[in-house]
């Protein structure tokens, strides 16, 4: 599940503190899903974020997801 979104995300430890982005933007996972969280539809994010494509916030999502796995895995 990993691939499916390694070519989006990196963590860079000089950009935006460390915290994993997409494709060496300035919008964070984070920023997204909590986005997403808010209530805010995926179109609508893309309004507000016209260089982010709907295969990005897929990418978001698979990365929290393979970390919410891995975080289950080693009981942390």
């Amino acid at each position: 599940m990993e691939s499916s979104y390694t070519s989006r995300i990196r963590i860079e430890p000089g950009r935006r503190g460390g915290k994993p982005v997409i494709r060496g933007m300035r919008i964070t996972v984070y920023d997204v899903l909590e986005y997403l969280a808010s209530g805010m539809s995926e179109g609508e994010i893309l309004d507000d974020f016209p260089d982010l494509t709907q295969d990005d916030i897929r990418a978001c999502l698979s990365f929290a997801a393979d970390r919410e796995r891995k975080l289950v895995a080693f009981g942390a």
